[in-house]
């Protein structure tokens, strides 16, 4: 009997790199790949689709910029009824009584186009625009962290599914193990002391299994949240270490110069400092241009009124809202320190990201070296252990414990296989090249600029170009 429980334990190491090898291996035509799981959060993600409605309303920012280059035209109608009764003379002499009815109407038509604001307008169009850059940047870090997350619930899910299938294995061994035990000790060649060693060993199998159990559920609804469909069969997945520069020093230039935190930062400080410009157009004079047209009568047999007029109005601001606009002045200048200051912070956290994730990288490949060299060598030690149990040079304790220790072995090595992949895709995300078309999704790419394009130049029209 303890040959047979033995067998099962090396028909686990069958298993164990049956589960593990295809980690690195081509992606099952049944199951389903990382790249669908992150096209469906690439298209169904409510924090990424949120991001998208945020570069929409930012893009909303610019023709309401440009308006202040455009006329301004409406209309006045006033109509009202007009009763007016008057009389004269004393008491007892003839009075005079007259009582008129009037009907006052008119209609105005004005007109007004700015000519110089203090170049307010100039300046609020070229913030518009690095408030659109900001959004996009901002989008781009939103995609970056949900495809991040969403690749990780997958290795996750089939990280726990391959420790739940070891656990469950591990049971099935030690409740082998605790049979032949109690077989053995049936006649008389091993003591009640070995048999509970075989029991406790079992009991604790099945606690971690139990464990390992509600490691995939939690794994299963995270997924769910982050990608938006239940996990199906997931297929293993390869690293994306093809992406990624040769060297450190590469890798940190690059997040340097592309990742969307460092690039939004810069963004935000050019539209901080348009705003000290928009500020100080506050004691700039202004000039416009001004038109108006008005007709109108008292009664409906009265001649009719026309008029029209045109003209420029010139202001000069000498000390206007009690000294307000230099306090507005002064504290844009402040907001624009601050924004430069949050760019260095950015590029110190992007530096920081990119050298802390390529190490824990470079570690996990040196990870599963070892642990391949364990899972061998654990293996070797369980069957020279068991043959040496067969002779008495052994105690049950000693099989229990290497055989649990092989287990172990293998499932380190199943997190050191995950966390490969997982960083693999965390180093990308450091450097700001996590992105839908780097890693060639099967999907139709979101297209910040299109919604620019049409929006830009619109003067009318309330519905937003997908006809709401």
């Amino acid at each position: 009997m303890i040959g047979a429980t033995f067998t099962r334990v090396g028909s686990a190491t069958a298993l164990t790199v049956a589960i593990l090898v295809p980690l690195f291996s081509p992606v099952s035509a049944r199951a389903q790949s990382i790249n669908q799981t992150l096209i469906q959060a690439y298209r169904n993600n409510p924090d990424l689709n949120a991001a998208r409605a945020g570069v929409r309303v930012a893009n909303e920012g610019v023709p309401a910029a440009l308006s202040g280059y455009r006329p301004s035209v409406s209309a006045t109608f006033t109509a009202s009824g007009q009763y007016t009764e008057a009389g004269g003379g004393s008491t007892g002499a003839p009075g005079f009584h007259t009582a008129t009815r009037s009907f006052p109407r008119s209609a105005t038509l004005t007109a007004t186009q700015p000519i110089y604001d203090g170049n307010r307008t100039a300046n609020s169009v070229r913030q518009a625009d690095q408030n659109v850059l900001v959004a996009r940047e901002t989008l781009r870090n939103t995609e970056q962290t949900i495809l991040l997350a969403s690749s990780t619930a997958h290795m996750n899910v089939l990280r726990e599914q391959a420790v739940l299938d070891l656990r469950h294995r591990a049971v099935e061994v030690f409740r082998e193990q605790l049979r032949a035990t109690r077989d053995r000790f049936a006649v008389g060649e091993v003591t009640r002391t070995d048999v509970a060693l075989a029991e406790s060993s079992l009991q604790g199998a099945i606690a971690t299994e139990s464990g390992a159990q509600s490691d995939l559920a939690n794994s299963r609804s995270v997924y769910m949240q982050q990608v938006g469909i239940a996990a199906g069969r997931l297929a293993p997945a390869r690293t994306v270490e093809r992406l990624l520069p040769r060297s450190l020093d590469a890798a940190v230039i690059a997040g340097q110069s592309e990742h969307p935190a460092i690039r939004g930062a810069r963004h935000g400080a050019d539209a901080s400092l348009l705003q000290v410009r928009i500020a100080e157009s506050a004691l700039y004079p202004t000039l416009g241009l001004s038109a108006s047209l008005f007709r109108g009568a008292d009664q409906s047999s009265a001649p009719q009124v026309s008029s029209a007029s045109i003209g420029a109005t010139l202001t000069i601001p000498i000390f206007a809202n009690g000294g307000r606009d230099y306090a507005t002045i002064r504290g844009a200048k402040e907001a624009y320190g601050q924004r430069r200051i949050q760019i260095e912070t950015a590029t110190a956290s992007v530096r920081q990201a990119v050298t802390q994730s390529w190490a824990a990288l470079e570690a996990s490949r040196a990870q599963i070296q070892a642990a391949e060299v364990q899972v061998r060598a654990q293996t070797i030690a369980v069957n020279g252990i068991r043959e040496e149990y067969k002779v008495g040079q052994r105690t049950i304790i000693d099989v229990l414990n290497a055989t649990q220790n092989l287990f172990e072995a293998r499932v380190a090595l199943v997190r050191a296989q995950r966390d490969r992949v997982v960083l693999s895709y965390s180093v990308l995300s450091a450097m700001g090249r996590l992105n839908a078309p780097r890693l060639a999704l099967a999907t139709e790419i979101f297209d910040p600029t299109q919604h620019y394009q049409q929006v830009r130049d619109l003067w009318i029209g309330v519905r937003t170009p997908d006809g709401r």
